[in-house]
């Protein structure tokens, strides 16, 4: 039923990234032809770190996601101060709802790509979603990896994923995104 209400691309039959891409170039042209104004570019200070390192690819079982969410729907209890047994039902209840979402959504079937840069993450999946810093809320650091906490939703990113570099990038990530929550 949800794969009915997806847009498609209508006229010529190329995919949605490719049509965005041509989008963009026409759009950065347009911008290089015109006349040079003396506008400088804010200083973003939340993302001062070399992210042009950070591009991988995931795919994700089963019992991994449902372990981010176990540790995720954990801290979000915690936070909210909501005490045993109700703690432990609405856990249950999270993590449950959250397996069966992957199960039903077929998450486990695809190869995600990421790149992460100063402008923001890429998550390419069949089509392009792109997330600007100013929605990414916190980056938390779990067993199994990293969840990026969005202003709507989340982003698991396991360890197995990364490389010694990239782990270390993303722990800076992470210190860096908690400085600025703590303003």
């Amino acid at each position: 039923m949800l794969s009915l209400n997806r847009p498609r691309p209508v006229g010529n039959g190329k995919p949605v990234a490719v049509l965005v891409q041509e989008h963009a170039a026409e759009a950065l042209e347009a911008i290089m032809t015109a006349a040079p104004t003396e506008v400088p570019a804010p200083p973003r200070a939340d993302v001062a770190l070399p992210l042009d390192a950070l591009h991988f690819f995931v795919r994700y079982t089963l019992r991994e996601y449902t372990s981010f969410m176990w540790q995720h729907g954990g801290f979000l209890i915690r936070r909210r101060r909501v005490r045993w047994p109700a703690s432990l039902l609405l856990r249950l209840k999270s993590t449950f709802s959250a397996a069966l979402n992957f199960v039903l959504l077929g998450r486990g079937r695809r190869t995600y790509e990421f790149t992460i840069d100063e402008h923001g993450i890429v998550r390419t999946s069949g089509g392009v979603t792109l997330i600007d810093w100013d929605d990414v809320a916190a980056v938390r650091t779990y067993s199994r990896g990293f969840m990026m906490v969005l202003k709507r939703g989340t982003l698991p990113i396991p360890f197995r994923c990364l490389s010694e570099g990239q782990v270390a990038t993303m722990r800076e990530l992470a210190a860096a995104r908690h400085e600025l929550a703590l303003r």
